[in-house]
C-alpha cells in the first residue's frame, strides 16, 4: 500500500508513530504537509498537484487536519475522495466534527447520550437557555476551541449571563451546555479505529481544575469500557462519518455522555498509558480497506434517471409490519432494502427472510416514484417537555 499521510507536523508524535507503524508493515508512506497541494478542477480528471508538480498515485491518505486549516484540508481530502483515494475520515466527517455545534445537531436526531446544549445569539434568550438546561452551573464552550481551550464553568447565573454577553460583544459564538456534576473533572476517550473501540483512557484533572484535557495538565488512567460505551463511541464516530476518531464522553448518571468527537485524534497519552500499538491499528485498518474508497451514495447513485436513495419508516399499523422483507413486495417494486435501522442497532444488507417491525427504518435504492408512494405522512414531531423560567411566556414562532 502506498500511503500518503497529511500533516503539517512530521515530528509530532503522532505522524511519527503513524508513520513508523506504516514502515514496519513495509508500507509506502510519505507525509505530506497539507498546505502544499493544488487542487485541479477539469472535466472529467480531478487531480492534485503537490509543490507544483502533478501527484503520483496514492492508494489511501490518512488526514491529520490541523483546526487552523480546516476549510482547505477538507477541500484537499474531497480531492482525494474524488479520486477514488482511501481515507478513513471523509471530508464530510472531518468537517462535522470541528465544528462543536454541527457535531451536536447531528447526534442529537440520535438515541445517543449527550449533556444538554442549548446555543442562542439574542441576549433576552440567554437566561431561558441557561433555565433549559437546568440552570447554574453552565459549561460554556467556544465552536471552535481545541485541547480545552475556550471552555469555562459558569457557577451562577450573573456569571454566565456576563461571560455569554462578553463573547458575543467579540463576535464568538459559544454553546452553553449542561453541567455533568457526577463526573467533574474526568471523562472517558476511546479511540474509535472502524467498527470497535482499540484502545481507552480516564483523564483525571488535577487539582481545582475541572477539564480533563491532557494538554491542561490532566492524568491518564487505562481503563476497560463497558459494552454501552463502547456502542456509543462507535456509533457516534460513524455517524459523523468518521472510521478513526477520539471519542470524548462523560460518565453521566444514565450512562455516557458525548462530549466530543476529534477527527485527528492525540497518540500520545493514550499509547503511553494503556501500552497498545494504537498506530499500528490504525494503519492495519486503512490496509484492509484500501480497496473500499469512501462513496457519497447519493451522489453516485442518482446518476441514473429516476433512482435514488431515500428512507421509509416503518409506523405502527403499516401493512410491512410482520412482513418478512421477501413478502414485504418491494423486490417487485424495484426496491432494494441496503439497511435496516432497529432502534439505535443498524443492520447491514439484511437478509430477505428478516421479519419487519414496526419503527423500523429502511434505507433503500429504487424509483423515486414508487419509494415516494410508500413513504406515510410526515407525524408531527415529538417535543421533550421542559421546565422553562416562570416568566417566560409563550412564542408565536
Amino acid at each position: 500500500m502506498k500511503l500518503a499521510i497529511l500533516s503539517r507536523a512530521p515530528r509530532a508524535y503522532s505522524t511519527r508513530r503513524l508513520r513508523q507503524a506504516a514502515d514496519e508493515r513495509g508500507h509506502q508512506v510519505k507525509v505530506l504537509d497539507t498546505t502544499k497541494f493544488s487542487i485541479d478542477l477539469s472535466s472529467g480528471f480531478p487531480d492534485l498537484y503537490f509543490r507544483s508538480k502533478m501527484l503520483s498515485h496514492y492508494d489511501a491518505i490518512l488526514p491529520r487536519i490541523g483546526a487552523s486549516i480546516t476549510y482547505f484540508g477538507t477541500a484537499v481530502v474531497r480531492q482525494f475522495e474524488q479520486m477514488s483515494v482511501y481515507t478513513p475520515n471523509s471530508s464530510n466527517g472531518i468537517m462535522n466534527s470541528r465544528d462543536k455545534l454541527r457535531s451536536l445537531q447531528i447526534l442529537s436526531r440520535h438515541e445517543l447520550g449527550m449533556p444538554d446544549t442549548t446555543f442562542v445569539r439574542d441576549r433576552n434568550d440567554i437566561l431561558p437557555a441557561i433555565e433549559r438546561v437546568g440552570g447554574t452551573p453552565i459549561v460554556i464552550k467556544l465552536l471552535e476551541g481545541t485541547q480545552g481551550v475556550g471552555v469555562i464553568l459558569a457557577e451562577s447565573q450573573k456569571v454566565a449571563e456576563a461571560i455569554i454577553e462578553t463573547l458575543h460583544s467579540a463576535n464568538q459564538n459559544v454553546l452553553i451546555q449542561k453541567f455533568v456534576a457526577e463526573s467533574r473533572g474526568k471523562d472517558v476517550r476511546a479511540l474509535v479505529v472502524g467498527d470497535r473501540v482499540v484502545a481507552a483512557m480516564r483523564r483525571v484533572a488535577q487539582g481545582n481544575e475541572f477539564r480533563s484535557n491532557v494538554h491542561r495538565g490532566g492524568r491518564p488512567e487505562k481503563i476497560e469500557l463497558s459494552p454501552e460505551y463502547e456502542r456509543t463511541a462507535v456509533r457516534a464516530a460513524q455517524i459523523l462519518g468518521l472510521r478513526v476518531a477520539g471519542v470524548d464522553m462523560l460518565e453521566g448518571k444514565d450512562g455516557p455522555q458525548i462530549m466530543e468527537v476529534n477527527s485527528s485524534p492525540g497518540l500520545e497519552g493514550i499509547e503511553g498509558v494503556t501500552g497498545l500499538d494504537i498506530a499500528g491499528a490504525i494503519i492495519d485498518y486503512i490496509a484492509d480497506q484500501v480497496n473500499f474508497p469512501e462513496l457519497d451514495i447519493r451522489q453516485r447513485l442518482t446518476v441514473s434517471t429516476g433512482y435514488g436513495v431515500a428512507e421509509l419508516h416503518v409506523p405502527e399499523g403499516s401493512r410491512f409490519v410482520g412482513q418478512t422483507i421477501e413478502e414485504s413486495g418491494l423486490d417487485e417494486l424495484d426496491i432494494a432494502v441496503l439497511t435496516l435501522q432497529r432502534g439505535t442497532s443498524v443492520i447491514p444488507n439484511p437478509r430477505r427472510r428478516r421479519v419487519i417491525e414496526a419503527e423500523d427504518r429502511l434505507l433503500c435504492f429504487g424509483r423515486m416514484e414508487t419509494m415516494k408512494e410508500l413513504i406515510p405522512a410526515r407525524p408531527k414531531r415529538k417535543r421533550r417537555v421542559r421546565k422553562l423560567p416562570q416568566d417566560a411566556g409563550g412564542a408565536d414562532a
